[in-house]
């Protein structure tokens, strides 16, 4: 997951996807950490944030140390990867690059994948020298599908709470289903402010080695309850650090956790992954977030909303 390209500066529940292509790796190799800079924490990282500076306006990147100089600090990846065939392959890999849908958060730009040749050269690097040649276009198939249902989710949730609490619970206490639905019909009609009120993708870290507190109790609860939250842990963790733009102008920077898990195919063959994207916890206002979202569907199912739906199906007709 998470397998954008940066150039240089200069230049809520789970969600299931379902794809046609290949299973991808056990974890996103692109995004592992540096075997040297292993002992560091992921506060002391440049290009992350700590708690007292999420949710805050966003200020211009610091400069990487001369330990990451040769590290963008957008992606942890470097700032440029060979587009040449590896020593000793066999099959010709494209060099096309897919631009995404997720705008940028330092240019007008949307963020561009990387081709199935700097794929592949990005493994090798990282060590992973026994990846099938065959497989990696099926590979950056799979992980810019699972990339782009992961931005949908999360604008899913900007879309719910830039405006503010007040609007969030709004569009919560009608119910998943209705909310959804009043997305997807405001996003045809979208006007020019509610255009710029788009989210941006500023940067995201690759953690797969740090399990999240909530895959956490999953796993937990699998052990209790197996029969129903018996489930694999996580694949693979991302955190993406989005720029929210806000009704008054005040751009602020979200912090959001993903988590990637796999579940068993469809009858057909199809593999299925599950997404679980949520604002992480960061203070108050992302904690009030996330208890909305749950809150409010519970509520609408609560307070009747089936003997509405239904009564208001049988007047129509």
């Amino acid at each position: 997951m998470g397998f954008f390209w940066a150039d240089p500066p200069s230049r809520r529940d789970l969600h299931p996807i379902l794809s046609s292509n290949a299973n991808p790796p056990p974890s996103c190799p692109m995004h592992n950490a540096i075997p040297s800079r292993s002992s560091q924490s992921p506060s002391s990282l440049p290009g992350s944030c700590t708690s007292s500076d999420l949710n805050t306006p966003i200020t211009s990147p610091k400069q990487p140390s001369r330990t990451s100089s040769k590290l963008n600090p957008l992606n942890w990846m470097p700032f440029e990867l060979s587009q040449s065939r590896a020593t000793d392959q066999r099959t010709h890999l494209p060099l096309e690059r897919t631009i995404s849908s997720i705008p940028r958060g330092d240019s007008d730009s949307n963020w561009e994948y990387p081709s199935p040749q700097q794929m592949y050269n990005a493994m090798l690097r990282k060590g992973f020298d026994d990846t099938p040649e065959d497989d990696v276009e099926s590979m950056v198939a799979v992980h810019n599908f699972l990339n782009e249902g992961a931005w949908h989710e999360i604008e899913a949730w900007e879309e719910r709470f830039s405006r503010g609490l007040s609007h969030g619970w709004q569009m919560c206490s009608m119910g998943e289903e209705e909310s959804e639905r009043r997305r997807a019909s405001s996003t045809v009609a979208a006007t020019d402010e509610q255009a710029n009120l788009k989210p941006k993708l500023i940067r995201f870290q690759g953690r797969p080695n740090e399990i999240t507190p909530k895959a956490r109790m999953w796993a937990f609860m699998g052990k209790i309850y197996p029969s129903k939250f018996a489930c694999d842990p996580p694949f693979d963790r991302h955190d993406w650090y989005v720029q929210r733009q806000t009704p008054d102008g005040t751009v602020r920077e979200i912090r959001y956790v993903i988590d990637y898990y796999s579940a068993p195919p469809e009858p057909t063959g199809e593999p299925v992954f599950y997404l679980d994207v949520r604002p992480a916890v960061d203070g108050p206002t992302a904690a009030a977030e996330r208890m909305m979202r749950w809150g409010g569907n519970v509520w609408h199912r609560a307070s009747g909303a089936r003997a509405r739906e239904n009564s208001n199906n049988s007047s129509s007709t």
